[in-house]
């Protein structure tokens, strides 16, 4: 599958993230000074909505029980070994865009 808009650039500042939705898929997207990441959607700990989080620097906190994920690598921030899966995304102009097949 090739790259789909999931959002606007401008509905999403940097220090931000918010939950996107494809078919019965769930991601975050995360605007860490300008870079962008997109990360699976559920946290592995109790399935809470990491989009709907906070974002503390670069990491992204799940806003169930707190479990905080770096945006960057997907990694738990007191377990490495726990991951949220990847996704390439970029900007085109104002637009979000993730592939949701490609794993990064």
């Amino acid at each position: 599958m090739a790259f789909v808009k999931v959002g606007s650039l401008s509905s999403l500042p940097p220090g931000s993230v918010t939950e996107v939705t494809l078919g019965e898929d769930s991601y975050a997207v995360c605007n860490v000074n300008g870079e962008l990441h997109a990360l699976a959607g559920i946290c592995p700990h109790a399935g809470g909505p990491i989009g709907q989080g906070a974002l503390q620097d670069n990491m992204v906190v799940c806003p169930w029980h707190e479990w905080a994920y770096d945006c960057r690598t997907g990694e738990n921030d007191f377990d490495p070994a726990v991951k949220l899966d990847r996704f390439p995304v970029k900007a085109d102009g104002d637009d979000i865009l993730i592939d949701p097949q490609a794993r990064a």
